[in-house]
């Protein structure tokens, strides 16, 4: 009886090299690995990125300068041009929080229409921004020049603590005791308003003043006689 023959056999299948293993495990870990990674370094920056502070409330400035200036001179102009008033000092502070000027030693100079110049000195000032208002303070002293010459001789003087000043609209007045000379007389009263425009003295409160009848003379005022509108003399 003949043997049977073994079946017969297929071509071995090779087992794939390691590189081509390595290949495929590489290319089915890698996006894994990139996304844990992207997501841990999401995660450290969110940890480590600072965070907005809370809005805070704005402080409210302090009264302080924020520059100086010595032997400064302020001018304001009219809207055509002419010359108005002029401030000058020692030494000037301007304080940002309030827009205003504190002076050492000011004088204050305001020009009439006609060429009338009215000076006042104090030993400290405080004025706007823009100059147009300007309050003066200790040993006030103003002068009236009909001429608008300051060596001449002036026709009206204000002695007293305290003046507020208008330039724009050429009026100075205070509610604080004063002493006025001119007019033919002298005038102690305890508020008064003067208006360079049309020469006028108002004063209230009361007061006293004595005027010349004639050269070498002087008669008293009631003082109730002296609290109404009194004009000055113009040039």
């Amino acid at each position: 009886m003949a043997a049977l023959a073994p079946p017969p056999t297929g071509p071995r299948r090779r087992a794939p090299p390691l590189s081509g293993r390595l290949q495929s495990l590489l290319a089915s870990y890698v996006p894994l690995l990139l996304m844990a990674m992207l997501a841990a370094f999401t995660w450290w920056l969110i940890k480590n990125t600072p965070q907005l502070e809370a809005p805070r409330e704005r402080a409210a400035p302090r009264h302080e300068p924020d520059y100086r200036m010595n032997g400064f001179e302020l001018e304001r102009f009219s809207s055509d041009g002419r010359l108005e008033g002029r401030v000058l000092g020692t030494e000037m502070r301007h304080y940002p929080d309030n827009d205003t000027l504190e002076i050492d030693v000011p004088q204050l100079r305001a020009y009439g229409k006609q060429g009338e110049l009215l000076v006042a000195d104090a030993q400290r000032g405080l004025s706007n921004g823009d100059g147009s208002e300007v309050q003066l303070l200790g040993d006030v002293k103003v002068k009236r020049y009909p001429g608008g010459d300051p060596n001449g001789r002036p026709d009206l003087e204000l002695y007293g603590e305290f003046l507020h000043a208008f330039v724009p609209q050429q009026k100075i007045r205070s509610h604080l005791p004063a002493r006025v000379i001119g007019m033919g007389g002298e005038m102690q009263v305890r508020s008064f308003e003067y208006d360079q425009l049309t020469g006028q003295l108002h004063f209230s409160g009361g007061g006293r003043a004595t005027f010349s009848a004639r050269p070498g003379a002087r008669a008293a005022v009631p003082a109730k006689a002296a609290s109404a509108a009194s004009p000055a003399r113009k040039p």
